[in-house]
């Protein structure tokens, strides 16, 4: 017994054939244990369970689907919407069509006694028959209405861990939820417990999450975690833990294309630094982004943009407009430009993206364009701007340069954002309009940097079709930022005059 005990608690970790779901686990189910996969009608517990009984297939370990409540045509339509076969995995429906006929009912005694101990009996038995190394129990609301009693229902499930509990197998029970509220019964009884959580925005698709609310033994990855249910079944975003990723990393300043942007930011864009360009609608913000970018891409490295307000096609018609064409680039895969519809992300997904985009794509440089529009497409979502600040935590940590976008309400004067994340940003570029003598012009001044000792003075800047152009200083006005500025004619030569 204690060498089968000691065996038992040296097992590797069963993985459940989530790659997600096992970081979050630290690299799985500990094994032979029995565990608990709660949530609501719609969440996802099925085809969780399927991919777990997937992969111990492709571990070559026998699988076996208990079922009480959906039949085995379900769980078959369920495996081909997945592009699955559940060959080699036992289903077993306990309760067969022809057992509700006429003739299989009695009245001698209480149907519930009579059917909960035929139930756990046609469990126990089919177990003992396959023999199987994983095995999953659909589901629990079926125990517990025949059941008809709390005490009842305990005591069965705990005959059921106690007969798993001899035998070599890892066990998922599915549960609905459909309990009294705050009954927490399972929860004590199952080694580990897996909660799905489902959510309908006002606006855009339904949110998934999922959080670990306990295991015996484990130090798992706490909080919420978002999932999507995709083709070939969950994709699990884990929480985005900055100081687990630190890489070394190269600290020295490159140039943003443009001479007199480098000059005003001190030194260039410092990899592990995050730049903020913000101003209002048509400053050019987006166009100074992608400046940076081709710069980036000219140096050889790879970049990921991501784009919340313009459209794909709009942005490469009005980069190559000016100079900047980025068709070759993305031709030769050095550029990933994403367009994101943020009514269908979640935060978890979005940052799952970027860290795919750092760690698999070996991208340098991280674009996000707008913050606007991220904030905006999910409302719902508390915390986004700490998400954020973990986000670019991770980035820092990996070395990369990330450039994000924040448009302001207005033209001149008194301009607001939608949020205040200048504080989360290394370096903030504020992009503004003025106007001389009837003309309408824009400026460019760094206001913030942690890294060097910039400019602290007002250039002009022009978007024309050459491209960008950056002047001397504006040292003829006084109160540009206000939007009220006092000018002195002949003081400044200006762009438009040069």
């Amino acid at each position: 017994m204690n060498d089968t005990t000691t065996g038992r608690e040296h097992a590797a970790p069963t993985q459940t054939g989530i790659a997600g779901l096992d970081h979050i686990l630290r690299g799985g189910f500990p094994a032979y244990r029995l565990y608990l996969v709660e949530g609501t009608p719609g969440t996802g517990k099925t085809t969780l369970a399927l991919n777990f009984l997937l992969e111990g297939r492709k571990r070559g370990e026998t699988g076996l689907y208990i079922t009480l409540s959906e039949t085995a045509d379900e769980l078959h339509s369920v495996a081909l919407s997945h592009g699955w076969s559940l060959n080699e995995i036992d289903l077993f429906e306990l309760v067969a069509e022809n057992e509700f006929s006429i003739e299989n009912e009695q009245s001698l005694l209480h149907p519930s006694e009579v059917e909960l101990g035929e139930t756990v009996a046609g469990i126990i038995e089919q177990v003992e028959k396959t023999n199987p190394t994983r095995v999953v129990l659909d589901s629990l609301s079926e125990l517990r209405l025949l059941s008809q009693s709390a005490l009842r229902y305990r005591r069965q499930i705990l005959a059921l861990k106690h007969f798993f509990a001899k035998r070599d197998c890892t066990v998922l029970m599915l549960d609905d939820r459909t309990a009294e509220p705050g009954d927490l019964q399972l929860h004590s009884i199952a080694h580990g417990v897996v909660s799905l959580e489902q959510s309908a925005s006002d606006f855009g698709s339904e949110r998934r999450r999922m959080r670990v609310v306990k295991m015996r033994g484990l130090k798992y990855r706490g909080g919420f975690h978002d999932f999507t249910i995709e083709r070939g079944g969950l994709v699990v975003y884990p929480r985005l833990v900055a100081s687990e990723h630190h890489r070394p990393f190269d600290p020295t300043p490159v140039t943003t294309g443009l001479a007199g942007l480098d000059r005003l930011l001190g030194e260039g864009l410092v990899p592990g630094t995050s730049t903020l360009l913000t101003g209002p609608a048509g400053v050019g913000k987006t166009t100074t982004a992608v400046r940076c970018l081709v710069a980036a891409l000219e140096r050889g490295e790879r970049v990921a943009y991501y784009l919340f307000d313009e459209r794909l096609a709009t942005l490469l018609q009005r980069s190559a407009a000016l100079g900047m064409d980025l068709r070759p680039y993305l031709d030769n895969g050095q550029l990933n430009l994403r367009q994101i519809d943020p009514g269908e992300l979640s935060p978890g997904e979005f940052a799952g993206a970027v860290q795919s985009a750092v760690e698999t794509d070996g991208a340098r440089m991280i674009v996000i364009d707008s913050l606007n529009a991220y904030m905006h497409g999910m409302p719902s979502d508390n915390f986004l701007v700490l998400q954020m600040h973990e986000l670019l935590s991770y980035l820092s940590q990996q070395g990369i340069i990330s450039l994000m976008i924040l448009g302001q309400h207005g033209v001149m004067g008194d301009l607001r954002a939608d949020v205040d994340v200048s504080y989360l940003a290394d370096a903030v570029v504020l992009m503004r309009f003025f106007e001389v003598e009837g003309t309408v012009r824009k400026s460019v001044a760094v206001i913030k940097t942690r890294t060097s000792d910039h400019e602290r003075i007002i250039r002009e800047f022009d978007v024309g079709a050459a491209g960008i152009t950056i002047g001397e200083p504006l040292t003829g006005f006084a109160g540009l930022l206000s939007g009220h500025p006092n000018y002195v004619p002949g003081k400044d030569r200006l762009l438009k005059d040069a």
